[in-house]
């Protein structure tokens, strides 16, 4: 069936309101049951028998920014012929959408921007189960357990510096060497950006409830510069305004391909491997129930994980590609060794107690 509507904004308190919606007993969405499907329990995804089909239109709900995967949703239709209407908005404002919008989504496909959104997404039974020969062509970790979602492509969360204001040796190793008193408001952080949450959600995964209360008390004590999200902590550094600040890897990569090297006073900081501070959080995408025959949605995640996507993300955006076989960009450390395996990708899903936390102690 073609969709098509007219789509309607949603306030930054809708974001909010999808993370503490995730965990009470109404869900984010009402999944629309086919009439042959078999629910076993509430969250489970089952997978539909029928022969999916397609009409040549596509409607995407995106958590990643129009400047970053445009480009490759216009390689997409190019390639396929399937018209594609985008709806962008940071990765709450798109869940929170889908919950207001319930049985009635105009959404085929969700592109998020972290793992979290997805798992709680997923825990409420939205997606759809994804075709095998898709779910395993990423790497056991980085993608979901039972097939919701599939990971995209790998982010790491560094510490950037300016080089004139901090040298190698006096940078912090760890979440909690950030608190120390010489950093004093001198750490820029983004605590409405998903990134950020997703980062104190796995600090509370890895080292428990108590130790990240600690963690965020003691950084709002320390003074903390908030700002929007990524890019505005990376132009204070590069300006010299704070010497350090908790971004994603990719922010500065393309900000070195845009600038060179040699014409930028920042540089990335890699932290102990397995501190919460050097997490690797994946984007990912999944099929909305409602669409769950749409071959059309399928082909846009099947192109997601193909060889000409993950090369998109390698060559334009700076991140890890997911699929084998295809390398990661020019001097980046191995995924591998930035990898928890104490951390799940999945347990990232309890934004909601994150929100809660992170409110608690004025960040949101």
């Amino acid at each position: 069936m073609r969709r098509r509507s007219s789509l309607r904004a949603v306030s930054v308190m809708g974001a909010l309101a999808f993370v503490l919606a995730g965990c009470q007993a109404a869900p984010e969405e009402v999944p629309e049951s086919a009439p042959d499907e078999e629910v076993v329990e509430e969250g489970s995804v089952e997978a539909v028998d029928g022969e999916a089909t397609s009409d040549g239109f596509l409607t995407l709900y995106s958590g990643r920014s129009e400047t970053l995967v445009q480009p490759l949703i216009d390689q997409f239709i190019e390639e396929t012929g399937i018209e594609v209407e985008v709806r962008y908005g940071n990765t709450g404002e798109m869940a929170a959408l889908l919950l207001e919008e319930g049985e009635a989504t105009q959404a085929g496909v969700f592109l998020s921007q972290d793992a979290g959104a997805l798992g709680a997404l997923s825990q409420a039974g939205l997606f759809t189960t994804l075709p095998d020969d898709i779910s395993s062509r990423v790497q056991p970790g980085f993608t979901s357990t039972d097939g919701s979602w599939v990971g995209v492509t790998g982010r790491a969360r560094v510490l950037v510096y300016n080089t004139d204001m901090v040298t190698e040796e006096e940078l912090p190793n760890t979440a909690n060497e950030v608190l120390e008193p010489e950093w004093s408001g001198q750490v820029g952080v983004a605590p409405t950006n998903a990134s950020f949450q997703s980062y104190v959600t796995a600090y509370r995964v890895i080292d428990g409830e108590g130790a990240a209360e600690a963690w965020v008390s003691g950084l709002v004590s320390n003074d903390p510069q908030i700002f929007e999200g990524n890019t505005p902590i990376l132009e204070a550094v590069e300006s010299g305004a704070i010497p350090l600040g908790l971004i994603n890897h990719y922010y500065w990569y393309r900000l070195q391909a845009e600038r060179g090297e040699d014409n930028i006073a920042s540089r990335l900081w890699f932290t102990e491997a397995g501190d919460p501070t050097s997490m690797v959080n994946v984007t990912g995408v999944g099929i909305l129930t409602p669409a769950q025959l749409d071959q059309d949605a399928i082909d846009f995640v099947e192109y997601m994980v193909s060889e000409a996507g993950q090369n998109y993300f390698v060559e334009q955006t700076y991140e890890y590609p997911l699929v084998d076989g295809i390398d990661a960009p020019a001097d980046l450390p191995e995924l591998e060794s930035l990898v928890n395996p104490e951390l799940d990708l999945s347990d990232l899903e309890s934004l909601e107690e994150t929100q809660e936390l992170l409110t608690r102690f004025g960040l949101l």
